[in-house]
Parts: C-alpha cells; structure tokens; sequence
C-alpha cells in the first residue's frame, strides 16, 4: 500500500513551525507544528481542545473566513492542521501570527464551553491555550516561515 505523504517525511527532524504539507488543486493543507514531534513533550487534550476552540472561532471569523475550510488537531499532539481555499501562503501566516494574537490578549469565556455547542465542554481551559499560543507565537515571529519541511 502507498504511504501517504505526511508518513514520507522523517518526524525527528521536524522543528516546531508552520509547513505546507500538501496542495490539492485550490486547497493548502497548512501543519502548525506547535511543539517537536518525537520529544517527548506533547499537548495534553485540555490544551489541544481549547486552542481548537479558540482558534477556529477566531479565524472563521476574520477577513479570511470564507477561505478556511478546516483547522483542527493532529492525533499525534504536536499541532494542529489549518486548510485554506484558494488564499496566499504568505498572506496565511500573517493571519496565524494574528490569529495567535489574539488568542494570547482574550480575556472572557472560551467559545463553544456550553453543553449545547460542544460534546465536551468541561474538558476546557483558556489559560493553557493561551500559554500555548503565546510559546508557537514566538516560534512563527523568530522564523523565516519557509513553509517548508528540509527533509521533504
């Protein structure tokens, strides 16, 4: 059976950063590496969660929303997946770099926390998805954001 891509690239050289890992005709299939894979260090779900909250709130509800089509968790724990319809790379960084921002600077409830809008809802906490985005924040602000994994 073929590999999928995503298996093609050797995880122990991955840094935390924010990849292409894919382009399917007019959608980019981002990686937000947040943390090294293989390290040993990995979100727990709380974190995971909340950040998934949060972040999809804020960036269906920005300039780009009606470009986003999917930003959800990686099962391995080191990030999360951003999929965006027909809109520049360079130009999806600075709306993640924004994004994050504004994650880090909320103050109030996290969004979905009801048991009508999520099937989880105490399995929440803002100051983790804060801390969180605030540590991938400086990774993206103190990298030159290639988009490209090295040993692809």
């Amino acid at each position: 059976m073929q590999k999928i891509t995503s298996f093609t690239i050797d995880h122990d050289l991955i840094e935390p950063g924010i990849y292409i890992s894919r382009i399917d005709s007019d959608i980019i299939t981002f990686d937000l590496r947040t943390r090294k894979p293989n390290s040993g260090n990995y979100m727990d779900n709380v974190t995971m969660h909340t950040v998934e909250h949060m972040f999809a709130t804020f960036i269906r509800n920005s300039e780009i929303g009606s470009k986003i089509i999917y930003f959800g968790p990686m099962g391995c724990q080191t990030g999360f997946y951003l999929l965006v319809r027909n809109f520049s790379p360079s130009l999806t960084v600075k709306f993640v770099i924004e994004t994050l921002e504004k994650i880090v600077n909320y103050e109030g409830p996290v969004f979905g926390a009801t048991r009508k809008e999520c099937g989880n809802y105490q399995n929440l906490d803002l100051e983790s998805a804060k801390r969180e985005c605030a540590a991938y924040l400086e990774v993206l602000k103190n990298s030159n954001n290639n988009l490209k994994y090295d040993n692809y």
